[in-house]
Order: C-alpha cells, then structure tokens, then sequence
C-alpha cells in the first residue's frame, strides 16, 4: 500500500518541502524513477538530473534542495535516509516457519525457525529464535546461530563456529574450513597443521556470496560486529576484523592480519598476513597492505602502497616520466658542450 510523504518524514525525521499527501508506492533512482516513486540524490555529479527525474519526491541534502522543483525531503545525509526509507517500504518477504521434510535436523530448534529444503543441522547446535535456514544449507556440530540471522542457500557453517544475532549470511559463503598451515618437510613435502580455532562472528554482520572465512589455527577468526564483507572475499585463519569495517568484494586477507575498526577496504585489494591496520583506515582498490598501517587515513597504490596524497604526487609525475627523460638527456648535452667550452 502506499504511504504518504509526511508520513515517511514522521518516522525518519528530516525537512518536508511540498505537498506532504503525495503517495509514494516505491523507491527509484533519479534518471529511471517513475509515478509515486521516491528517489534521492547524494552524489552531486547526478544533481543535474533534479531538473528531469519523474520522481515525485527526492531526498536530498540542503544545498541542493533549490534546484528541486518537486515535492522534497531534506537531510544532511540522503543516502542513509534513504536507505532506512527503501528498507521500510520493501521488508524481506520471509519463508514459512518450520522444517521442510527433507531437512535432518540434529538439535532442538524453537518453533518460529524456518528450515529448508535439504538443510542439514547437527548434533548439538543452538539456533536462536526467527533464524532463516534457507534450502541446502550445512551447519555443523556444536555451532550457534544468534537470533534472527539469516543464512541464504547453500551456506556452510563448519563445525563449533558462532553467529552473532541479526548477522545475513549469503549463497555459498563458507564459514570455518580450515585455515592455510602446513610445515615443510626436507624435501620439500607439507604436514597439515591442525586448524583447532574457531569463526566467532558478531552481531549485525552481512557476509556476500561465496566469501570464504577460514577458522583459526589455535585461537579464533574473529569478525566484530557490524563488519559488512562483500562478495567472493578470502579471510584466512586468525584473522581479526574490528567493528564497522567494510571491505569489498575479492579482497583477499592472509593469515592473522589485525584489521581495525570503521575501516573500509576497496575491491580486490590485498592484505598480506602478521600486520596490523589501525582505526579508521581507507585502503583504495587494487592496493597491495605490505606493511602495518598505524594511523588513520587513505592509502592507495601497489608496489609499495603510500599515503593517498603522496601516491596521486608521485603518480602525477610519473605520467611526465618521458617528458622529464627528454629534458634531462638535453640537459645533459648542454652540460657536456659547457664542459668542452671551459
């Protein structure tokens, strides 16, 4: 059903400007919203796009709220309202509670726990009221599951590992197989170590399809809560990621790494293993983390990564390497000529 405009700012807060009986049935972006669709602008490269949109109303900060001629809501942050508006207006449909008769399930689960197809549960594993175990899903023996996670298909928990409340666990992701430890022996052969540890995973965490985070070798993997981790991410053993870090898809993290909170890491970049990375860090995509970063900032680069300001420098220069090259020979035969003369 639609809602209103005002009713939308009651909840949410912010500054109505114009019809607030406008009915909104959905959410959209600027260049593709419809009729009784909202949308939002929060990049300013798109502000120009105010002057077209077919949305009946935008979210929108203040300095831009004078180039809106529709209907408007203006915050200081637009895309976080409007992420909180879009979640509202479009809850996650939940599957039916209860154990789909294909499932074996190995523990008491509450009733309100919705199980499905081919899921195997087993012995001895605590799941915590409202939890989704959607179809072909693994959970091991002795895990726990805080309540209303959700776990989307074909997700495997290993064994002993624990979930955090409210965490969403997406397709194929893999929590708990064993870490990457082997020794070598003299000629060259490798002896398994035993991966002993565990995945001990926060509250309000969301892990992206196909990620991959490897259990501890002797103490645990540990991701804090609130850590949201995209798609296809490699997290090894007794890596430690502190709250509120955001790290994009194929990122890859070695071995006991310490990343720190409210970071955020760009796509396919690479965290090499025993380093620490402080509080508030920004490591661009494609960045190779070589050595420990011990203050906040942004860093950007391969080989080696540098302070991002330093690195657009250094990078600025580097595209007149030919330039300078030409100068430097024509210098030099100048100087040469000098030499002759005296």
């Amino acid at each position: 059903m639609p809602v209103r405009l005002d009713e939308i700012v009651a909840r949410f807060g912010g500054d109505l400007a114009g019809d607030g009986s406008t009915p909104i049935e959905g959410v959209g972006t600027l260049e593709g919203a419809g009729p009784g669709q909202l949308s939002f602008l929060a990049n300013p490269k798109y502000r120009h796009l105010l002057h077209t949109t077919r949305a009946v109303a935008v979210i929108l900060a203040p300095d831009a709220a004078a180039d809106c001629s529709c209907a408007r809501i203006v915050t200081s942050q637009p895309y976080l309202y409007f992420a909180r508006v879009a979640a509202w207006l479009r809850p996650q449909p939940r599957p039916s509670q209860g154990i789909h008769p294909s499932a074996i399930v190995e523990s008491a689960i509450p009733a309100d726990v919705s199980v499905g197809a081919n899921v195997w549960i087993g012995p001895d594993v605590v799941i915590a009221d409202g939890v989704v175990v959607e179809a072909n899903c693994v959970i091991g023996a002795g895990c726990e599951i805080g309540a209303g996670s959700w776990l989307y298909p074909n997700v495997t928990v290993y064994y002993g590992c624990r979930i955090g409340e409210r965490a969403i666990i997406h397709a194929g992701a893999v929590i708990g197989s064993d870490g990457f430890g082997f020794a070598r022996e003299s000629d060259g052969s490798w002896v398994k170590i035993p991966q002993t540890g565990r995945v001990v995973i926060g509250n309000d965490v969301e892990i992206g399809a196909n990620t991959s985070i490897d259990r501890g070798a002797l103490d645990d993997t540990v991701i804090e809560d609130g850590v949201k981790l995209d798609n296809q991410i490699q997290v090894a053993h007794n890596v430690h990621i502190g709250t509120h870090t955001a790290i994009a898809g194929c990122v890859g993290i070695a071995g006991s790494a310490r990343i720190g909170r409210r970071c955020t890491i760009g796509g396919a970049a690479g965290i090499q293993g025993h380093l620490t990375i402080a509080d508030d860090v920004n490591v661009s995509t494609d960045t190779l983390v070589a050595k420990s970063i011990l203050r906040a900032g942004t860093y950007t680069g391969t080989v080696p990564f540098l302070e991002h300001g330093e690195w657009l420098r250094n990078f600025a220069r580097l595209r007149h390497l030919d330039a300078m090259a030409d100068k430097i020979r024509a210098l030099e035969t100048r100087l040469a000529e000098l030499e002759k003369k005296s």
